[in-house]
C-alpha cells in the first residue's frame, strides 16, 4: 500500500509518502522558523494560519518528489494530537477531505507514538525497549513493549526540554530555535561555570522539571541587563545550562533502563539531534552494556515519515477513522499516559 502521510502538530507543515510499510519515496518538511523566530518562540495563530498556505504545495512537492499520482496512494495517515489545536486541524481536515474525495481510507495517528516508532523506519528492533522523547513540547519516558503497547513511566511537570532550551536562547539574545545555537555555543564554555540545579534527581521516579533551570538561568542574566552579552560569558551560560540539561535527561533514562531491566534505549524527538546529549547517553549506555538507538536526524524531528510508518501499521491492521475524528491538544487527552 502507499500511504500518504500528513502531520502539523505544531509549527512545521510535513508531508511523506511511504510504500509497502517501510520504504520512503517523499518526506518533505516546511520549516516556519523564519515565522516565529522574532517571537522567540511559536504563535499558534500564525502557525495554523501557514500551514494552511503551505499545506497544499508540501503535498504537491512530495507527489512530484516520489513520481506519484495521487489515485495511486491507498491510504492517508494524519495525526491527530497532541499539539496546537489550530494547527492540527489543518492536517486534520484536509486529510479527511482527501480521503473522501478519493474513496480511500484514513486514520488518525498519535504524533508521541509515532515518535515512538520512528526508528522502525530504519532499524529492524526487538521490543521491549525504553524511549525517551525530548522536543520542544515534550519530555517524556515510555517502555515500549510492542506496537500499540506503551507503559508511560514519567514526564516533565511543567516546561520540555525544548522549550527551555528556546527561552534560555531567547534570554541570552540568541534566537529562535535556541537549540542548535545552545549547542553549538556550549562546546566553547565551561560546564562549571555556573552552578545551575539539576531538577528532581534526587526524587524517586521519572518524571522532569526545567522550570526551575530557567529561573536560575534568569537570576544570573538579570544583574547583566538585556543582550547581546560577553561572548565568552554566554557561552559559559549555554555551557552550564546544557550541563544540567543533559544530566537530568541522562541520569532519569538510566533510572528507567535499570528499572525495567531494558536491553536497549531509543532517543526522539527534536532535541535529540543534540551533540552533548548523544554523546552523555552514548556512554551511558555503553557502561550498562545498553543499545543505544537513534533515528536519523530527519527522523528524530517532526516530519511526516513517522506518522505515514505508524499509519500504514494501523492501516494494515484495519484500523479506520471516522469524520467524527477531532484534534486532541493535551497528552492525557491523547491517551499515551496510560500503561
Amino acid at each position: 500500500m502507499l500511504v500518504l502521510g500528513v502531520e502539523t502538530s505544531c509549527d512545521d507543515t510535513a508531508v511523506a509518502l511511504l510504500r509497502d510499510g517501510r520504504e520512503i519515496l517523499a518526506n518533505v518538511v516546511s520549516s516556519q522558523d523564519h515565522v516565529h523566530g522574532p517571537y522567540g518562540g511559536v504563535v499558534p495563530e500564525l502557525a495554523s494560519r501557514q500551514h494552511s498556505q503551505n499545506i497544499l504545495p508540501i503535498i504537491d512537492a512530495a507527489l512530484q518528489n516520489a513520481g506519484v499520482k495521487f489515485p495511486e496512494i491507498g491510504g492517508i495517515a494524519v495525526t491527530y494530537g497532541p499539539g496546537l489545536v489550530g494547527s492540527l486541524l489543518v492536517g486534520l481536515s484536509l486529510a479527511k477531505g482527501l480521503a473522501f474525495r478519493w474513496g480511500i481510507p484514513y486514520v488518525g495517528v498519535n504524533h508521541l507514538e509515532a515518535h515512538l516508532l520512528a526508528i522502525q523506519l530504519e532499524q529492524t528492533v526487538q521490543f521491549p525497549y525504553i524511549a525517551l522523547l525530548a522536543s520542544g513540547g515534550h519530555t517524556l519516558l515510555y517502555c515500549v513493549k510492542d506496537v500499540g503497547q506503551y507503559l508511560f513511566l514519567g514526564g516533565t511537570r511543567d516546561d520540555a526540554a525544548g522549550e527551555a532550551y528556546d527561552k534560555v536562547a531567547k534570554r541570552l539574545g540568541l534566537g529562535f530555535p535556541g537549540g542548535p545555537v545552545i549547542d553549538r555555543l556550549a562546546a566553547k564554555g565551561r560546564p562549571d561555570a555556573f552552578d545551575f540545579p539539576r531538577p528532581m534527581l534526587d526524587r524517586p521516579g521519572f518524571d522532569f522539571s526545567f522550570s526551575g533551570l530557567k529561573t536560575a538561568v534568569s537570576t544570573v542574566l538579570r544583574g547583566r541587563g538585556e543582550p547581546p552579552f560577553d561572548e565568552a560569558f554566554v557561552a559559559d551560560v549555554a555551557s552550564s545550562f546544557q550541563a544540567a540539561v543533559v544530566e537530568t535527561l541522562v541520569a532519569k533514562s538510566m533510572r528507567a533502563v535499570d528499572h525495567v531491566r531494558a536491553r536497549a534505549l531509543n532517543l526522539g524527538g527534536g532535541v535529540a539531534c543534540n551533540s552533548a546529549l548523544r554523546i552523555a547517553l552514548a556512554d551511558a549506555c555503553a557502561r550498562r552494556d545498553v543499545e543505544l538507538r537513534i533515528p536519523s536526524p530527519r527522523l528524530c524531528a517532526d516530519n511526516a515519515g513517522m506518522i505515514a510508518f505508524t499509519g500504514a501499521r494501523r492501516l494494515s491492521l484495519g484500523d479506520r477513522s471516522g469524520p467524527e475524528l477531532d484534534a486532541v491538544a493535551s497528552l492525557e487527552a491523547s491517551g499515551l499516559t496510560t500503561a
